[in-house]
């Protein structure tokens, strides 16, 4: 289970707080994550004051003694220097107090894992969280994988809808995207209307059908897409097949745009 603090303002980790609390699961069963650093939209602080009393903050909202993976919340927001030298070492004390068992960071620019796993010790780091980088319309993140290997370093794939993009019903207003990918996903969309497919179930499929990538983090903000998406995920495990000639029409539609940044819609300090 992903759990973090930021999205709702801490109404996630409440809320799975209250249900684990009344459900006799054991807690070997199950893996908990959430992140720390961010708790409003501009509000960064990853000083080791903060993240150590953010940690224990989560712990006792979640109504657990330790968390199996702790992430570092889009660290391309600040300098770099302090995450190497001051988050990592204090997350790491945790580590050693038992409050933690996994330590990891998440953003959207590649070059951002690069920068920090070259810089800290081998083992300190064990997971990173990257999100749109393997999806319909960008792959990039299979570019990394080998480096990843090589570091020792487990990683989550998140958001294969490229955050609302192949949702179907539109992304939300906010979306960094630039214009000319947004007109592409459109289109791409209504390909799969026009044919009585969903861009969605599309998208998901494709995300998951790589054995490369260990792990897909995807929201899903109501009960019937937790049903749709638990069985889509099924229907792969039991040897469903995807569409491949939509898959090639889609991707034809996507093609200009492929692996098109968004980094000219998001602040970037390193």
């Amino acid at each position: 289970m992903l759990c973090f603090r930021y999205y709702g303002t801490t109404l996630a980790e409440t809320l799975l707080g209250k249900a684990l609390k009344t459900m006799p699961i054991p807690r070997e069963s199950y893996i908990i994550s959430t992140k720390c650093g961010r708790y409003g939209d501009n509000d960064f602080d990853f000083s080791a004051e903060r993240v150590t009393r953010s940690v224990d903050e989560s712990l006792a909202r979640l109504n657990l003694d330790y968390l199996d993976i702790i992430l570092c919340h889009d660290i391309e927001y600040v300098n770099l220097d302090q995450i190497v030298n001051e988050t990592i070492p204090a997350l790491q004390k945790l580590k050693e107090s038992g409050k933690v068992r996994h330590i990891g960071f998440s953003g959207y620019p590649l070059k951002i894992f690069r920068s920090v796993l070259d810089r800290v010790p081998k083992g300190s780091v064990e997971v990173i969280l990257s999100y749109c980088h393997h999806s319909l319309n960008d792959t990039t993140l299979l570019d990394l994988v080998p480096y990843l290997h090589e570091k020792g370093v487990g990683f989550i794939s998140a958001s294969p809808l490229s955050l609302g993009l192949f949702s179907g019903k539109g992304w939300p207003e906010w979306h960094f995207a630039p214009p000319e990918l947004k007109a592409a996903c459109a289109k791409a969309t209504e390909v799969c209307k026009a044919q009585g497919k969903s861009i969605r179930h599309l998208a998901l499929q494709f995300a998951l059908k790589n054995p490369i990538i260990p792990t897909t983090l995807v929201g899903m903000p109501s009960v019937n897409e937790v049903r749709e998406n638990v069985k889509t995920a099924m229907e792969l495990q039991q040897g469903a097949s995807i569409d491949e000639e939509l898959l090639q029409q889609v991707e034809q539609v996507l093609k200009p745009v492929k692996n098109l940044t968004w980094l000219s819609g998001l602040k970037e300090n390193n």
